[in-house]
């Protein structure tokens, strides 16, 4: 079976055009619904939850230092520490918890 590459960069280019060009054609006035402009807030965030999820528990040796990292990851934003020092606090949570475990 052969695969044209110039196919898929042409379908690539179409999807990279309609994704950037469709919003700035078709909206062009500003959005005034409060739960789209809530919606749309949201969107990156979740992306990046959904995407960093599974990952978090499973680029440890044990599910379970990426577990505990995780909930004193939440602890910490939840208190309004920097990225750095959550980020910090895992790494130091998911070496403790692998070195107790394995």
């Amino acid at each position: 079976m052969q695969h044209d590459i110039y196919i898929y960069l042409l379908v690539m280019s179409a999807v990279t055009l309609a994704i950037r060009i469709l919003p700035v054609t078709l909206i062009r006035r500003p959005i005034k619904n409060l739960f789209l402009r809530s919606f749309l807030f949201y969107v990156p965030y979740v992306t990046l939850a959904v995407m960093t999820f599974p990952a978090i528990t499973l680029a440890t040796r044990s599910p379970w230092a990426g577990l505990a990292a995780l909930v004193i990851g939440i602890g910490l934003a939840w208190k309004g520490f920097s990225l750095f020092k959550v980020a910090a606090a895992c790494c130091i949570v998911v070496f403790g918890v692998e070195f107790m475990l394995l």
